[in-house]
């Protein structure tokens, strides 16, 4: 059991965050395979901030990055990003994330 009182999950060999993060991937899966949504991709990462460096180009401060559980093409080809979320992860970091997101790429992020 990790801090938000989730349990790792294993399907396909992948381990999970969480069970709820795992039952998505299932569906996704489904959907995949019935031709209703296609280039599912999981872990995708943004880069919201790069890395900031001083004078001299020594990286003073690590990039900010946006991991997203779930990214997909819909059935019109819009892209699709997901994250499995519940009260106890909906942060303030995440907030902020999901709000740099929208800003930056013009990219809604659904929470499932």
């Amino acid at each position: 059991m990790n801090k938000y009182g989730n349990y790792k999950t294993e399907i396909d060999g992948i381990v999970f965050d969480s069970k709820h993060e795992a039952n998505r991937y299932i569906e996704l899966k489904y959907l995949e395979r019935a031709g209703l949504i296609s280039h599912l991709e999981r872990q995708k990462v943004y880069t919201l901030i790069g890395p900031q460096k001083d004078k001299a180009g020594k990286v003073i401060e690590r990039p900010c990055k946006y991991i997203a559980d779930f990214v997909y093409k819909d059935h019109d080809g819009k892209t699709v990003v997901e994250d499995a979320k519940s009260p106890a992860t909906r942060t303030d970091v995440y907030k902020i994330k999901r709000k740099l997101m929208l800003s930056i790429y013009g990219i809604r992020i659904q929470e499932v």
